[in-house]
Parts: C-alpha cells; sequence; structure tokens
C-alpha cells in the first residue's frame, strides 16, 4: 500500500544495518579476546610518561567522540530525508543513504575500541582496554539502527515523489 509504512518491512529493510552493528561489536569482542589469550606476546610497552600522555589524549578524544559522532548522525539523518532523490525507489535509496549513516557511526565508536587495544599493546593494563572497550560498546548501543529513524526517511523521501 503506497504511502503506508509497514513495520515489518521497515524491520527487514534493517538486517544489513544490524549485521553491521553486529559485525563492530564482533571486533570489540575479538580486541578483548586476542589480549586475554595473547596477552604477553603482543605488548610492547612504553615507559609509563609516554603511556600515561598517550592514554589521556585517546581519553580526551573517545570522550570527545561521543557527542560529535551524534552530532554528525543527526546532520546525516537530516540530509538523508532533505537531499533530492535520484531515479530509484523510495524505499531502496532510503535504505542506502541509512546504511552509510550507520556505517559512518559505527566506525566512529569502532576507533574508540581500538584506542584501548592499542594501548594495551603499548604496555597498558586489562583496565584501560576494558574502559575503551565499555565506551565503545556504550556508542554501539547508543547509535544502533532505529527503526523510527529509518521510517522518517523512507517517508520523507516517499513524499518528496509524490
Amino acid at each position: 500500500m503506497p504511502g503506508q509504512l509497514e513495520p515489518e518491512q521497515l524491520k527487514s529493510d534493517l538486517i544489513l544495518p544490524k549485521v553491521v552493528q553486529g559485525i563492530m561489536l564482533a571486533l570489540l569482542i575479538t580486541y578483548i579476546i586476542v589480549c586475554l589469550i595473547f596477552g604477553d606476546q603482543i605488548q610492547q610497552p612504553l615507559p609509563e610518561t609516554q603511556r600515561v600522555l598517550i592514554r589521556t589524549l585517546l581519553y580526551i578524544v573517545a570522550i570527545a567522540t561521543l557527542p560529535l559522532t551524534n552530532l554528525l548522525r543527526y546532520i546525516q539523518l537530516r540530509i538523508n530525508q532533505t537531499m533530492p532523490c535520484s531515479n530509484m525507489a523510495s524505499r531502496l535509496e532510503a535504505k542506502k543513504r541509512y546504511l552509510v549513516t550507520i556505517i559512518v557511526s559505527m566506525s566512529l565508536i569502532e576507533s574508540v575500541g581500538i584506542f584501548g587495544f592499542v594501548m594495551f599493546i603499548l604496555g597498558d593494563n586489562f583496565n584501560t582496554l576494558f574502559i575503551f572497550s565499555g565506551i565503545s560498546a556504550l556508542g554501539l548501543f547508543l547509535y544502533r539502527p532505529k527503526v523510527n529513524e529509518y521510517a522518517a526517511i523512507v517517508e520523507a523521501l516517499t513524499t518528496e515523489k509524490t
């Protein structure tokens, strides 16, 4: 039915964005498992003073990444809704645009988890790895694919074509 958004279809359209989120979560878990299994073998300890400086800078970047990702995601969602649609179907266009939004936000948040992995390799303990991984997991949850965001894009593109 044109003009009506079926919740089941909207949810099924979000399979690929949820796969992207799952891959990012799997990568996060992989970093932790690698560090738990190969911890001593992969660590290349730096002097404490250098590590503290790098850790502090990465904490600042991690803390700034969450609100910046939220801002960037907000901007992308608005652009997805207002940018003129090409000749393809509105729903297909919306799927492509929303997938790009999810990939960008998940990648930015995943970088925070990578910070923990890097700090572990540079000689920090598991505490730092778990803190950065926890921040990253929180971001993966906060910026997960949402049906209402996707539905707003589909609706905006559908009304634009009519």
